[in-house]
Parts: structure tokens; sequence; C-alpha cells
């Protein structure tokens, strides 16, 4: 037991640190099948038979099933599809692709086969009997199709673009590997079937209750409803305590569907747990993208043109967000700067690897690597110090509201603010001086800085809050939580609006049963919008109060948000040795404004978590697919991710505050941050780090193996700079 006087940060640690949490695995349900999935060997095949005798007649199986049997007879002549993806973009095609594989497999880890068992070893050993005979097919790797599936274009000229003379330019070419969410709890659901009432066990009067770690927990529940064809009424999902999302919890993959599909089908509660292997393989990836930008200067050192090329895969089927890494990279840039022309040319294509979905940023990364690579070279070619770069270009507080040359409107703002900030906590020009030291005295060392912009979610979200009798209050969302400690939080908003203590406060969320609808916890949006309208819902019951209502009150009501912008600087130091070129992160300095923060440690919990996730992606992460369309990359023991010795010793971070004038709140989001603006950060220092050497052309992850071929003169460069 905790002691007594311990007082934990969130009011969810004491049940998390003593094992008393709950995960969909944790729950338990009398009389459960298990499922193991099959899965395809191959990325692009034929399906020519599937041989399951032997596994069906193994010992406690219950059924063996395909896409020929996984919907019952009351489904004669319906096909299930995953969900359709959110059009964000135009889409030129969308696969169709069903819970279980039929005709045709797209990629390796995609489920073909569905064992179910009276305990999981008997699935797994049943899994093994059975037989599946593929005709190959040529796969297409990643960014080789020829036909888009999706496109955009910005095109900006401003009114004096002629007065531009171009004096110096700088051009970068950068891979966006593939990367893995890495959640500390794999994907994982019970659907747990059971009668309505006594009217007897047949499928026209089953319900599920689906126990299910997602994002948006509305969503599921519309989307399993509408692969059962029935009404939303009768699947409720639950959504406990859950291991981390980052995105990839926010849409439904194919097994999602193909349990509670099983379930129905057999009149059973069922149970899938992912093992990490297939996380690796038929899991939703992140990033995955090839950028081409090309920055023109003047003399005077303003930015007179960006042109920008944005090649983004989408592997083998579409999510619900699949386009919005794409969309938030082409609108996004060029970011907080002024430019006299802009060019902008993207586009996602198909590929038979594993679909990719929205990771921690989503397309804002992307965006701020190339364009504060480009800063950062334009500085080096023009012979102007980077941050004097930034200053002569960026976009001043008195221009907010401000309209961007892609038609986003930045809501709030200071980005010299940011820049002069994160400047004077780093001591710039005590650094640079102390960096020039170094490398007289043989030192590898670079500074690097990125500027960065985070648009925040936009839409709505709802909340209930009931007053009782006895003064405490109940306050229900629809935006659950995956580990940000969004009950602390909430209570925090509650309690603040309505004059009350803290623990008066009861949060409820992850339950579509007791919860009013939402889009879900995603796109750093869960304080200013949902927090946005537990304040409604809060105000209204005051101000009712005050024209002489009395207890118990309730309130409900849906809140729409325009989108806010968050933005930082974020500024690193990196050291590489001569000899082994191994790369140490010595120092990151950080100033972020999110808005109003209603919880500060909380807020730089946030801001830590993603900067670690950052650093992974810069650092160490990267899925590898070969020629076969096969993941080299599987497993832990391939797929590096960040340790706690890999973090810099020396962090800085400083918040400060320019409301959002969108939400009640004033907030933005803090989630994302990290990992936009500390990649970008990082691959500057990098390539500071070689620029006396000459441009290189580093890459993500940052290995030894780049610098130590950089430094021994097998990496080709274009001339040092004088």
């Amino acid at each position: 037991m905790l002691n007594c006087a311990f007082q934990p940060l969130r009011r969810e640690d004491p049940a998390l640190l003593t094992g008393r949490g709950q995960y969909a695995g944790d729950v338990v349900v009398e009389g459960v099948l298990h499922a193991v999935f099959v899965r395809s060997p191959l990325a692009h095949g034929r399906l020519r038979f599937i041989a399951t005798e032997a596994a069906a007649e193994s010992e406690g199986v219950v059924a063996v099933l395909t896409a020929a049997n996984l919907l019952g007879p009351e489904d004669a002549g319906r096909t299930v599809h995953m969900p359709p993806p959110n059009p964000l973009l135009p889409l030129a095609s969308v696969p169709l692709i069903e819970p279980l594989a039929r005709g045709e497999v797209v990629y390796v880890g995609q489920p073909v086969v569905l064992v179910l068992a009276r305990s999981l070893a008997q699935a797994q050993q049943a899994a093994s009997y059975v037989q599946i005979d593929i005709e190959p097919l040529v796969p297409v790797p990643d960014f080789e199709g020829t036909s888009p599936v999706t496109e955009v274009e910005h095109h900006f000229e401003a009114e004096d673009v002629g007065t531009h003379v171009v004096a110096s330019e700088a051009s970068a070419a950068l891979e966006v590997p593939r990367v893995l969410a890495l959640t500390m709890e794999p994907r994982g659901m019970l659907a747990h079937w059971h009668w309505h009432g006594q009217g007897g066990a047949d499928a026209a009067t089953g319900r599920l209750t689906v126990h299910l770690g997602t994002q948006s927990p509305s969503r599921a529940q519309a989307d399993i409803a509408a692969a059962l064809d029935w009404d939303e009424a009768r699947v409720r999902i639950i959504t406990g305590n859950v291991g981390g999302a980052f995105g990839a919890k926010s849409s439904l993959c194919p097994e999602d569907l193909a349990i509670p599909l099983a379930a129905r089908r057999l009149g059973a509660s069922v149970r899938w747990t992912s093992t990490r292997s297939d996380e690796f393989t038929s899991g939703m990836h992140g990033r995955g993208a090839r950028l081409a930008g090309r920055l023109s200067v003047t003399a005077q050192g303003r930015f007179a043109a960006l042109q920008a090329v944005l090649h983004f895969t989408l592997g083998a089927w579409l999510p619900f967000s699949a386009v919005v890494p794409l969309r938030n990279t082409a609108r996004i840039l060029p970011g907080p700067y002024r430019v006299a022309r802009l060019d902008v040319q993207g586009r996602a294509g198909l590929a038979h690897t594993a679909p990719v979905t929205i990771y921690r940023g989503a397309g804002r990364p992307e965006a701020a690597l190339l364009m504060e690579t480009l800063v950062e070279q334009a500085a080096r070619a023009a012979g102007i110090d980077p941050v004097e770069l930034r200053r002569r270009n960026l976009l001043e507080a008195a221009d907010m509201p401000y309209t961007t040359p892609t038609g986003e409107v930045f809501d709030s703002g200071d980005y010299r603010r940011a820049l002069e900030l994160a400047c004077e906590r780093f001591g710039y020009e005590e650094q640079r001086e102390l960096q020039r030291q170094r490398r007289a005295d043989g030192e590898v060392v670079g500074i690097g800085l990125a500027l960065y912009v985070e648009p925040c979610g936009v839409g709505w979200e709802s909340a209930r809050v009931d007053w009782h009798a006895d003064g405490r209050v109940t306050v229900a969302t629809g935006s659950p939580a995956q580990g940000q400690g969004h009950g602390t939080t909430y209570a925090r908003i509650a309690a603040q609006t309505l004059g009350l203590d803290e623990q008066d406060i009861t949060v409820v969320y992850g339950d579509t049963a007791l919860c009013p609808p939402g889009v879900g916890a995603l796109a750093s949006r869960s304080t200013a919008i949902a927090g946005s309208a537990i304040v409604q819902s809060c105000r209204d019951l005051l101000a009712r109060r005050a024209m002489g209502e009395t207890l118990p009150l309730s309130s409900s009501g849906r809140f729409t948000a325009g989108e806010a912008w968050s933005y930082g600087c974020v500024i690193a130091r990196m050291a590489v040795d001569r000899d082994t070129g191994r790369p140490t992160i010595e120092q990151i300095t950080w100033a972020d404004d999110a808005g109003h923060i209603v919880h500060p440690e909380l807020a730089k919990g946030q801001l830590i978590g993603g900067l670690a996730q950052g650093l992974g992606q810069a650092m160490l992460e990267r899925l590898v697919y070969d020629g076969a369309g096969q993941v080299v990359t599987g497993s832990l023991m391939d797929y590096a991710a960040p340790r706690a010795d890999d973090m810099p010793s020396a962090i800085d971070i400083e918040s400060f505050s320019i409301p959002s004038p969108h939400n009640l709140l004033g907030a933005k989001g803090v989630g994302e941050a990290g990992c936009i603006g500390v990649p970008a950060a990082l691959m500057n220092a990098a390539r500071d780090a070689l620029a006396p050497l000459g441009e290189y052309p580093l890459q993500f992850p940052l290995t030894a193996e780049q610098f130590w071929r950089a430094m021994s003169g097998r990496m080709p460069c274009t001339e040092p700079i004088s």
C-alpha cells in the first residue's frame, strides 16, 4: 500500500503504482475464447487455398474462421470492409480491405485466418496447423507506386514578389523513415458477448461490450456497430487504462473488426492480444516520407521563395487519418516565416507494406524538419548567423491573427519572443564562442536551432456535468486518456470554474454508455476543446444557480473550437566523437508557448515525453523493409528505441503563455511539440557539427556510422563552407 503521507501528482497514479489499474487484458470474463490470427508471410500474392481442417480438429478449438465464414447467415450478400478514411484531401481511390484477407494479400502480417480456442496455448498450437498457399506477386515498395491516391498543391506570390532578387539558395533532400509507436501495451481487445434482457440466446438479441484501448471510443463504437450492421446502442466501448497510443490507436485495425464479428458469429466472448512481433509487421506505422525543398534568399537575407516536394507512403490500406501527415506538412509550410513565393506539391501513394497512420505530430515534424534544415543551410550559404536570418524573416506578434500563404490562420503568438528566450537561456553568443574554441582544439561540435508551429485540434467535443445534491460533481467527457493525466486536468478545470475543491470532482471517460460522444484524444485537442466543453457546462450550472435553481443540476453541451497554434524554439548542442562517430546530445534548450496551461507539472511531462520520442526518431528509430516487402527490423533486437541514458543530462524548458482566442481556456496543444521541434534541432546540430567539412546529406536516424563515413571521406558532400 502507498504511504498515507504520499501525495500523488495525478489522481490516476495510486491505482497504477499499486497494480490496480485495469487494462483491456486485465478484464476477466467467464468462458472467454482466445483468438490467434494466422497472417500472410508475403507482401503481395494471390490466395490459392487455405487448409484449416487440422486446426479445426485440434484440442480446445471452437472455430477456425476465414473471410468466407466470418459472417453469419444473417449477413448473406453483405461484405464488411474497413471504415473509409477521413477525406481531408481528395482521394482518387480507396482500397477495400476486409477484416480477413479474401482473394489477395497485400502486406506481410495481414490477417488471413482467425483461430478461436478455449486457451491461448491451444489457439496458438492450432494456428500452426493452418496451411495457406499463396501465389507470389511482385510487391510495390514504398514511394514506387505510379498512381498517387491523393495529392495537394499550394501556390502563393506576394504582391512585391518581383523585387526579391535571389542571391543564394539552399536545397535539401530528406528521408523520414517509418517508425513504430512502440506503446508499452500492444493492441488488444475483449469482445464480451451477452444477451439483452431475457430475450434468448440468438444474434438478434445479443449485445457486445468491447474493452478496447482506443483514443476514439465514439468512433470505435460507430465503426464496430456498422460492421455488425447493428444500432450503435448495442455496442458499448469501454476504454480503461491504456498503455500508450500516440496516434496508433486512433483508428481501428482489421483485427478490431474481426474479433467482434467472430464474437457475434459464435455467440461467445472473445479475447485477442497482439504480440510484439505482430506490432512490428501488422500494426500501424508512423512517418514514412521523402521531402525535398529549395529555399532562395535575397542579398538582404529575406526569404524570396520556397519550393517543396512532399512524397508520403500510405501502405496497403487507409486508416481513418491516413492523409493527415501529408495534409499537415503541406499546409504548415513555410512555418513561422514570411516568404515572397511558395510552391508546395505533395502526393501520397499505396505500397505493399503495413498501413501508415498518424503518429505524435503527424506531418508537423516533417514540415519543421524540411523548413528548418533549409533555413540553417541557407544561413551558412549566405554567411549569415542562423539566428539573425530567422530574425529577418519571422512573423511578428503584431501580425496576429495571420493568414498564411496556404490559407491557414495563426491565431496568436510571438515567434520572436520564443527565439530570443531560447537564445537567452541557451547563452547563444557564449555557446558559439565556446564552439569555436572547442573546434580549434579538434572537437566536432554543432549547434542547431529549430522553430516550429503546431496546429492543434479543431472541431468539437462534448461534456456532461452533474452537480449533485451533496455538492459533489461528476464530469463526463468523450475525450479519454492514454496516460496523459486527463482525469487530473479535467478535475482541475471543473473545480476552478465552479469554485470547488478538486477532490469534490469525479471524472468519467472512456465508456460510451456513461459518457457523451466525442471526437477523442488526439491531435493535441483534449485540454483546449474537451476542457472548454467542461467549462461551458460548468458556467451554465453557475448561471442557473445564480438564477436560484437548487441542486441537483445537470448540464450537457458541445463546444466547437477554431484551430489553435502552438509554437516554440528548440536549440540543441551535439558533440561527435572524431574516431568513432558516436554522437552525444549535450544540451537541449526549449522555449514553448502552449497557451494557458492548466497543470504545469503535467504539461512539462508531456513536453519531456515528446522530446524523448522526437529524440528517438532523430537518433535511433527506423523501420526497414527489404525488396520483398519483409520487415527487416521486426523486433527490439533490430529496432532501437531510446533508453534513459540516451537522454541529454541538460534539458532546460521554459514555457510562456499567449492565450488562444479560439477556446474558453485560451489553451493550445502541448503533447506533440517535442516530436516536432526536437528532431529538426538535432538534425541541424548534426549538420552544423560537420559544416567545417562541407554540407553532408545526413539522414534520420543520425547514427555513428553516418558521422564516421562523413568524417572519413566516405560520404559525398558539397565544397567546404568558408
